[in-house]
């Protein structure tokens, strides 16, 4: 069983930055592959950013080159740099883990965090 925390969120004005991360432990399976999801209120969970057993990382059209998804090798931590935030991108923030293929749809994941808000105000 996999558990992830994650932290990190909190309310920006837009244009600002944060970093999310998201700390995993207990039994890891081997490979694994881990995403950032986010949920606006009223809204379906969407995929936000995967990465990959190999290190190869895909994003939603909607946050390409202002998010980046990184897994550093020494530490069981996952993050989100989250730059030039709008108010579009408010919503809860969720990681999840997986043993199968990573992929930006959720059923791809197994195991997932509570969740970190994050709010945008214009």
């Amino acid at each position: 069983q996999v558990q992830l925390v994650e932290s990190g969120g909190g309310s920006v004005q837009a244009g600002g930055s944060l970093r999310l991360s998201c700390a995993f432990f207990g039994y890891i399976p081997s490979p694994l592959s881990l995403a950032w999801f986010r949920q606006a209120p009223g809204k379906e969970r969407e995929g936000v950013a995967y990465i990959d057993r190999e290190g190869f990382t895909n994003y939603a059209e909607s946050v390409k080159g202002r998010f980046t998804i990184s897994l550093p090798n020494v530490v069981n931590i996952l993050y989100l740099q989250m730059n030039d935030l709008t108010p579009e991108d408010t919503a809860m923030y969720y990681c999840a883990a997986g043993p199968g293929r990573a992929r930006l749809q959720s059923d791809a994941y197994n195991y997932w965090g509570q969740g970190t808000q994050v709010t945008v105000s214009s």
